[in-house]
C-alpha cells in the first residue's frame, strides 16, 4: 500500500479535490485496517485450528493402576493432574496385544485391514505395517506439522521403508521393538536404540532418555510451528527392571509389584516433564494431550475387577485407563463411561486439523469415527458396535451394552480336530463388567444377532501375518 500524507497534498487544492482525496484517503485506510483484521483473524484461527498434539502410550499398564481409576499403592500424580485438566474415558478400548494396537492409533483402521490383528512384530520379520497405508504422521506432517516419535516404534524394521522416517516421522529417537533391557539398550543381545533410525550408543534408562529427547523437541520446536509429538514408553513392559537410584522405593510391596511401581512411577516423572515443558514453551494451552496404555495389564499390574488382561479378548485385555485434555475445548474433571476405540483418534484429529479424508486422500476408509462432540459436547459415543478383536483364536464384539467373546481351540498336529473347539460367551457389560455371567444360553436370539455381526468382520479379515507361541500373557 502507498503512504499518503497530508502535506503530499498540493497547498492550493479546490475543495472538491480535497474533499475527494480525503475520501479516498479514508477509504484506503479502511480497507487495509480490515485487511489487517482479517488477516489477524485467519492466524488466530490456524493456530486454534492445528493445535499441538501429544500423545503418550504406556505400555502393558494395568487398567486400576493410576490415580484416576482409584489406584492406591503406586501414586501418579502427574497423570492425574492430567486426567483432572480433561476427561477420564472409562470404556475406552485398544487391541490386545502391543503391534495391533500402534497400527491402529497409525491408521485409523482395524487391524484386520492389514494383517496384523494377531502377535507382534518381533526382530527381521519380514514385514510391517503395509506401505500402503497412510499414517497418521504422514497426514498431519503434510498438514504442516513438525512430527516426533520418542520411544517405541514396534511396527516392522526389516527394510528401510517400514521405519518411522519413512512413515511420515520428521524426529525419530528411541526402540523399534519391545522387551529391550531398560539400561543396555539390547534386545536379544542386540543394541536396539536408534535416533533417526540410525543406530545410537546413549546410555542411560530408557524412560529417561525418552523423555529427555521429548523435552528437547519441545525446547527447540519454532513458536510459529504446531508439532505432533508421539511418546510411546517400553515402560512397564517386562523386564522389570528398577530405575537407578529407586531400589528403596515401595518397599512394603512384594519384589514383583515393587519393581513394577518404580517403573511405574518413573514413567509417571517423565510424564510430568513433558508437560512441564509444554508449560516452559508456552504451549500447553493450546495443546491436545492424550494417554493411554497400549492393552490392559499382566503380570503384577492390576486390572481392577477387569477380567483377565493382555493377550485376551475379555475387558482387562483391550479396556484400559485412559484421559485427553485439551484447555478451552474438554471441560476438566469430567469422567466419559461412552465406549471409545483408538482407532478413533485418527479420524477425529483429522477433523479437527482439517486434513482431508476424501477417496483421493484416504482411499482405505477409517472404521474410527469422529469422536470430538463426544469429548467437548457430551454426545454419545458414534459407534453402533466396536470391534474388540478379530483373531483366529479368540475374537471379540461390543454392541452398545452387549459382548460376544469366542474362544477357539487351535487344531494341531497332535490334536488336528480338537474337541472343544468353541467357546462362545456372552454378556451385558451395563450389569456385569467384570464379565463373570455367560448370557448366552439365556438370550438365543440376542447371541444369535451378535454372531452375525462378528461374522462380518470374520469374513473381511485378511490372513494374519504372525502366528503368536506360547501363552497370551507371554505375547511380547
Amino acid at each position: 500500500m502507498s503512504h499518503f500524507r497530508c502535506d503530499d497534498l498540493p497547498r492550493r487544492l479546490p475543495a472538491r479535490c480535497l474533499r475527494r482525496e480525503l475520501t479516498v484517503l479514508l477509504i484506503s485506510c479502511a480497507v487495509s485496517l480490515f485487511a489487517i483484521s482479517a488477516g489477524a483473524t485467519t492466524a488466530c484461527a490456524a493456530e486454534s485450528d492445528h493445535p499441538d498434539i501429544v500423545i503418550f502410550l504406556a505400555d502393558d499398564m494395568g487398567y486400576a493402576d493410576v490415580g484416576f481409576n482409584g489406584g492406591r499403592d503406586i501414586p501418579t500424580p502427574q497423570l492425574d493432574a492430567l486426567a483432572a485438566r480433561g476427561a477420564v474415558l472409562e470404556q475406552f478400548y485398544v487391541q490386545t496385544v502391543c503391534s495391533p494396537t500402534r497400527a491402529a492409533l497409525m491408521t485409523g483402521r482395524h487391524p484386520i485391514r492389514y494383517g496384523l490383528q494377531q502377535g507382534v512384530i518381533r526382530p527381521h520379520m519380514e514385514y510391517g505395517l503395509p506401505l500402503a497405508e497412510r499414517t497418521l504422521a504422514h497426514a498431519l506432517q503434510e498438514a504442516g506439522y513438525t512430527t516426533a516419535i520418542t520411544g517405541k516404534w514396534h511396527l516392522g524394521e526389516y527394510d528401510p521403508a517400514f521405519l518411522p522416517t519413512r512413515r511420515g516421522f520428521d524426529i525419530q529417537y528411541g526402540h523399534f521393538f519391545g522387551m529391550l533391557d531398560y539400561s543396555t539398550h539390547l534386545r536379544d543381545g542386540q543394541l536396539d536404540w536408534y535416533r533417526n533410525d540410525e543406530p545410537c550408543d546413549d546410555e542411560g534408562y530408557t524412560t529417561r532418555l525418552i523423555a529427555r529427547e521429548a523435552v528437547r523437541i519441545v525446547g527447540e520446536q519454532p513458536a510459529e510451528k504446531p508439532l505432533f509429538l508421539y511418546v510411546p514408553f517400553n515402560a512397564v513392559h517386562s523386564p522389570y527392571h528398577t530405575a537407578p537410584g529407586r531400589e528403596s522405593d515401595f518397599a512394603d510391596l512384594k519384589q514383583a509389584r515393587r519393581e513394577y511401581a518404580t517403573m511405574l512411577s518413573e514413567m509417571d516423572t517423565a510424564i510430568g516433564q513433558v508437560l512441564d515443558a509444554l508449560d516452559t514453551a508456552g504451549r500447553r494451552d493450546d495443546a491436545l494431550i492424550f494417554f493411554s496404555s497400549d492393552n490392559g495389564g499382566v503380570g503384577p499390574a492390576s486390572n481392577g475387577s477387569l477380567r483377565a488382561g493382555k493377550g485376551t479378548p475379555y475387558e482387562g485385555g483391550h479396556r484400559v485407563a485412559a484421559c485427553v485434555a485439551w484447555d478451552g475445548k474438554i471441560k476438566p474433571g469430567i469422567r466419559i463411561a461412552e465406549p471409545l476405540h483408538i482407532v478413533d483418534l485418527f479420524p477425529t484429529l483429522a477433523g479437527i486439523v482439517g486434513i482431508p479424508v476424501d477417496a483421493a486422500h484416504q482411499p482405505r476408509p477409517f472404521d474410527g469415527l469422529d469422536i470430538l462432540p463426544v469429548l467437548t459436547n457430551g454426545a454419545k459415543s458414534p459407534h453402533e458396535e466396536i470391534l474388540l478383536s478379530c483373531e483366529p483364536s479368540q475374537s471379540s464384539l461390543r454392541v452398545g451394552d452387549w459382548k460376544i467373546v469366542i474362544n477357539r481351540q487351535r487344531a494341531t498336529r497332535k490334536n488336528p480336530n480338537p474337541a472343544n473347539a468353541n467357546t462362545v460367551e456372552l454378556f451385558n457389560l451395563a450389569d456385569d463388567h467384570s464379565e463373570q455371567h455367560n448370557l448366552a444360553e439365556s438370550h438365543p436370539e440376542k447371541l444369535a444377532e451378535m454372531q452375525r455381526r462378528l461374522a462380518r468382520y470374520q469374513a473381511e479379515a485378511i490372513e494374519p501375518h504372525s502366528d503368536p507361541t506360547g501363552l497370551p500373557g507371554a505375547v511380547n
